[in-house]
């Protein structure tokens, strides 16, 4: 969606905390708390594969930390709720094998300060990042994406605190929501689908009523006006599932995990990753820039792109478009985002600003980030807005 479009639909989908691809994302990521937790100066890029009754833990991981990684991964599935082996899945009796070794030391010594030609931490690796708002939301997210993990993260809570309500509902599930725009706003939503796993003895007509109810919670009414099309487990059944119905990998589900396909994505995941890696904390700074740019003010909507190279501090480029929504020039909005003090893409000043090597210290973990989105919680560091008031007055709007 780049440019802003009379009358058109928008879709966007999620998935829940208990989906293969995400259960991948969350050991990967909890094994990186765990690094962090004892060494900050941990590098990890922890990747992580599950089927049925199986995990296997790789990657390159270079820390001074002791970390039992197969607890670990067996505590983050226990935790979303796979516990029964007669659902092909559970935290007591999968296999777990780990095949991890130590970072490259080509890689390591483009990232070290004391090791490469800049004598500053260079990029993690090469890539562009992106980073995209909208005023569309409170949030300064964009709505499909924002009530679309709403949704499975409501029936995620239901299926843990009120089984009386929800005892029927298993970990996997997907959620998809479509928004009707107009003149680039959204309206309304036209449809929702959830696909969400379940014991054998309910159908689709029983888990309709639940899945009405948490949309209605979780989306505001203005949006539901019109007549609303529900989808609910549309093939009928839904008993197989998790890793047992489909294998899962770490970094699958890139575009649930940022904007929902609204804007651009560089093509790196985040899960499993220490914040040298700019894939990472680059997409970071990215999306708190463009948070910033639409607090202030300064556009409706904000995609912020820059790109590094492995082994150098500075961004090789650095652009940024408003989608012609900005109130000063775009030359002028890019003056202000990359040639002021206000803004530092170097890895080292991102991460510094965010304090992404010590999340625990800071009330939230990666793990935290791993189901759900990267974007639109304010708890993470990198949703601030308390960049906006001085980026307008250097706009000169006071």
């Amino acid at each position: 969606m780049s440019r802003i479009q009379a009358r058109h639909v928008f879709t966007s989908e999620s998935v829940s905390e208990g989906h293969p691809d995400k259960v991948c994302d969350q050991i990967s990521d909890a094994i990186l708390d765990a690094c962090l937790e004892q060494d900050p100066e941990s590098r990890v890029a922890c990747e992580t594969l599950v089927t049925t009754d199986l995990i296997v833990l790789s990657g390159e991981i270079t820390t001074n930390a002791d970390v039992p990684f197969e607890a670990v991964a067996r505590r983050v599935v226990r935790d979303i709720g796979y516990t029964a082996a007669e659902v092909g899945f559970s935290a007591d009796t999968c296999r777990v094998q780990t095949h991890i070794h130590r970072q490259s030391p080509d890689i390591s010594q483009g990232v070290r300060a004391e090791a490469n030609a800049y004598h500053e931490q260079g990029a993690g690796d090469q890539g562009m990042m992106f980073g995209f708002a909208t005023n569309e939301t409170d949030e300064l997210m964009p709505a499909p994406i924002l009530y679309a993990h709403r949704i499975v993260k409501r029936l995620a809570e239901l299926r843990k605190t009120d089984p009386d309500t929800a005892a029927y509902l298993l970990p996997d599930g997907k959620s998809q929501v479509s928004f009707l725009y107009e003149g680039g706003s959204p309206v309304r939503v036209e449809t929702v689908v959830v696909s969400h796993q379940h014991t054998p003895d309910v159908g689709p007509e029983d888990l309709r009523p639940v899945v009405e109810r948490v949309v209605k919670e979780v989306i505001p009414a203005r949006f539901l006006s019109g007549d609303v099309r529900y989808l609910v487990n549309p093939t009928g059944r839904f008993v197989v599932g998790g890793p047992n119905g489909d294998t899962g990998l770490t970094g699958r589900k890139i575009i649930v995990d940022t904007y929902g396909g609204v804007g651009c994505h560089g093509g790196g995941a985040f899960s499993g990753k220490d914040p040298s890696k700019v894939d990472r904390s680059g997409a970071y700074m990215c999306r708190y820039v463009a948070k910033n740019v639409v607090a202030s003010g300064l556009a409706d909507k904000c995609e912020v792109q820059v790109a590094y190279a492995i082994g150098v501090p500075e961004p090789v480029s650095a652009n940024i478009d408003a989608f012609g929504t900005a109130t000063v020039p775009e030359a002028r909005l890019q003056e202000l985002v990359f040639d002021s003090d206000l803004f530092d893409f170097r890895p080292a000043r991102i991460i510094e600003r965010f304090r992404l090597t010590r999340p625990g210290a800071e009330g939230w973990t990666y793990l935290d980030t791993a189901a759900y989105g990267h974007f639109g919680r304010n708890n993470f560091p990198w949703e601030a807005t308390d960049a906006a008031v001085e980026l307008r007055k250097l706009a000169g709007g006071g």
